[in-house]
């Protein structure tokens, strides 16, 4: 009976806890659901970290991954005081850091493809042309030797 009484009390003093916990992140401003997906987030912060200091090995598909697990993190972030999590500033600033260098990195890759293409496209229209006027000469000069024809 007395572990039964010990069980109890222990239950009810961790609901109490639970209960003003949530209170206090109430009261600061935070909606719960914000607060778990921060605490998801910090736990991601940790292996985005790890990720971010080899960031220049990684595939093109491990960078699509870190940018889209990033920016979720980032998200979570946002919703969250900064003083709550000031002491993984640093860890948040280098994954941060490693996001804008691979956005950069992608952004150039896909403007030099772009350039390639419009440059070929260019190359293109430019042999069309040519190759019209070309056509188009020859037939002027057979319309000329008809017209010449029909004139005898």
């Amino acid at each position: 009976m007395k572990i039964l009484a010990v069980v109890f009390i222990l239950i009810m003093f961790i609901i109490i806890l639970t209960i003003i916990a949530i209170a206090q992140i109430q009261a600061a401003g935070i909606k719960i659901k914000d607060f778990w997906s921060f605490i998801n987030a910090n736990e991601n912060l940790d292996r985005l970290y790890e990720f971010a200091k080899r960031y220049d090995k990684m595939s093109p598909q491990e960078q699509v991954i870190y940018l889209a697990e990033a920016e979720r993190m980032f998200d979570a972030f946002d919703k969250i005081p900064k003083t709550v999590w000031e002491d993984e500033e640093d860890k948040y600033s280098d994954v941060l850091d490693t996001y804008k260098d691979i956005r950069i990195m992608r952004w150039n890759e896909s403007q030099a493809l772009v350039k390639k293409e419009e440059k070929e496209s260019n190359n293109i229209i430019k042999k069309q042309m040519k190759d019209a006027s070309k056509k188009g000469k020859t037939e002027s000069k057979k319309s000329k030797g008809n017209s010449k024809k029909n004139r005898k």
